[in-house]
């Protein structure tokens, strides 16, 4: 039997809320083990891309590579392996880099990442995204498991709401970014 917090029990609970028997392990011989099996990895990692969730972010210093990039930057820097999503690099949303073939390249001699990572430990989870991973995984897998498209769209409709909602819960649990100083923003704010 799957634990409460489990990539089995997300799964189990997406198949339940379409009315099919829920699975005890991803090995069962059965169809819908298989089909959740299969689509649950990519599942999480696209939804743990889809925002920058506050238990998915990791912070690391790279070392550049003995290479240099052809042309067009002076330094390259191996992604992680875990890596999913650039949130900053060198601590600015902007700065002059880009990303190819795993790899960051840039003129910068060194690289702060903060980055978001394929995070697969599910007890680390916030409730909500729980939530958000079942209801992905059932519009998924909705009109494989049911046959019926309204019950998918449904599904879909349903995912995109709670999508919205976790999102901004999500986003209040770090005080708003402040602008920096500008003589633009001033001079509309100060007339």
């Amino acid at each position: 039997m799957s634990t409460s917090n489990s990539p089995v029990s997300i799964c189990s609970n997406a198949l339940l809320k379409l009315g099919a028997q829920s699975i005890s392990d991803f090995t069962e011989n059965t169809d819908r083990a298989k089909l959740v099996a299969n689509i649950y990895p990519s599942i999480r990692d696209d939804l743990l891309r889809e925002h920058v969730w506050k238990f998915a972010i990791k912070r690391m210093l790279l070392a550049p590579d003995a290479g240099r990039p052809a042309f067009g930057y002076t330094h390259a820097y191996t992604l992680p392996a875990d890596f999913l999503k650039a949130i900053t690099i060198n601590e600015h949303y902007y700065p002059d880099y880009t990303i190819e073939n795993g790899k960051i390249l840039t003129n910068a001699n060194s690289v702060q990442l903060r980055y978001v990572y394929q995070n697969e430990d599910v007890t680390t989870y916030d409730a909500t995204f729980i939530k958000l991973l079942t209801l992905a995984i059932k519009a998924d897998i909705a009109y494989s498991v049911t046959q019926s498209t309204s019950l998918a769209e449904a599904a879909k409709q349903e995912f995109i709401y709670e999508l919205r909602k976790a999102k901004a819960i999500d986003g209040q649990q770090v005080p708003p970014e402040t602008l920096g100083v500008s003589t633009l923003l001033e001079d509309r704010l100060l007339g």
